[in-house]
């Protein structure tokens, strides 16, 4: 059996049936819970982790973030990401009054209503989106933020036909193309990496008939696992995607070699420019850095008192390999203006704007972390630069 959303086939006596969703369409989850009825299962696998199951049987728990914990353990960028994707499922299913994954709540309800085995096949968001940022350029980090959120504040809203599209592969297709020329590093991990770690959970279940709930996009990917994992089991074996890839040994000396590279060229100017070639050095370097993470902390509508900590920070983080400005200007942010709970009530809702991501006091620390991060990291980028036109002016003579 094939259609657009359901697709059901049969590997070593087992039979195995995917059905695709659009997680903000009613008539997917009007569709999982006629198809549980019809097909009787021996276990459903559900399209959700751990930690957003239990955000469902405890939809309160997340009132109770700690938003500097959040910065302390540089979690910072990878909880804005996750905002803004979560704005732009919400804005998708803003019409229609539906909330994202609704479908899968469907499914667990069923398994719990029918007695069925019940197993969650994602894998963890946290290491999903860490091995996106890690994997990703550092160069592109910043455009892929700016992506999602030009998403996440798009004024474009979806009709209940555009969300019923959703399902359709042909529809599918050409999204995942667009994602995949455009960030191909994000679509492995957000898209293929997931598809075989589905595939495997699935695939080392116990069930003889079983019942996959999982997004329309990732239908043709698991199937395609599935088949190679009847072929290969060892496929099945996905660790080496279950954790965070470790920076390469190059990255980490040069979180070093920088750092003591900049200060060796400033104490040179100092042995062989004198005092004024020396401070002419530390000054450019000292105001590059600290004007533009101060810009980038006032652009975020920062307290002044954070924006004075981010000039007089950031030339001092951009030298230390633990820390950076946009963890001390965030923390700051958050200590002078506490976030409210019910900042944290309506962090969904205002995440779907501009007006809001400064209305709420989570999201402005969250922009004060991004924006003067951004700032510090172009300043030791202008700073080292502006490095080479005075020490041409020193061995020049003038």
């Amino acid at each position: 059996m094939e259609s657009q959303t359901q697709d059901k086939f049969e590997l070593e006596g087992r039979e195995f049936i995917l059905l695709g969703t659009a997680h903000v369409s009613e008539s997917s989850i009007e569709e999982v819970v006629r198809v549980i009825e019809e097909q009787n299962p021996d276990v459903i696998a559900v399209e959700l982790d751990e930690k957003r199951y239990q955000s469902i049987e405890d939809p309160d728990a997340w009132k109770n973030m700690d938003i500097i914990k959040v910065l302390k353990e540089k979690q910072g960028f990878l909880l804005l990401a996750n905002v803004v994707l979560s704005s732009y499922q919400n804005k998708m299913g803003g019409k229609s009054g539906i909330k994202p994954g609704q479908e899968m709540v469907a499914a667990v309800n069923m398994a719990r209503e029918l007695g069925l085995e019940k197993i969650l096949v994602d894998r963890p968001l946290s290491i999903t989106m860490r091995r996106a940022w890690a994997k990703t350029p550092s160069s592109e980090r910043f455009r892929l933020l700016s992506y999602l959120c030009s998403s996440a504040f798009s004024k474009v809203e979806m009709s209940s036909e555009d969300i019923e599209k959703l399902k359709e592969t042909n529809e599918m297709d050409t999204m995942l193309q667009e994602l995949s020329e455009t960030f191909p590093v994000a679509k492995e991990v957000l898209i293929d990496e997931r598809d075989r770690y589905i595939a495997s959970k699935i695939w080392n279940s116990n069930g003889k008939k079983v019942l996959a709930v999982i997004g329309a996009g990732h239908m043709r990917g698991v199937k395609t696992y599935l088949e190679q994992m009847a072929d290969d089991e060892m496929l099945s074996d996905v660790s080496e995607i279950e954790t965070v890839p470790e920076k390469s040994k190059a990255s980490k000396f040069a979180a070093w070699f920088i750092p003591a590279l900049i200060v060796g060229l400033i104490a040179y100017g100092f042995v062989i420019g004198g005092k004024e070639k020396g401070a002419e050095l530390l000054s450019s370097w000292v105001l590059w850095n600290g004007i533009l993470a101060g810009i980038g902390a006032i652009i975020a509508g920062a307290h002044i008192v954070t924006i004075l900590v981010s000039v007089l920070g950031a030339p001092l983080t951009s030298l230390c390999p633990f820390i950076g400005i946009g963890f001390v200007s965030g923390a700051v942010q958050a200590l002078i203006k506490k976030p409210t709970v019910k900042d944290i009530e309506n962090l969904q809702n205002d995440s779907s704007s501009v007006k809001g991501f400064y209305r709420n006091r989570i999201l402005r620390v969250l922009l004060v972390f991004f924006l003067s991060s951004i700032g510090s990291s172009i300043g030791t980028f202008v700073g080292g630069a502006s490095f080479v036109s005075i020490f041409s002016k020193i061995f020049n003579g003038q």
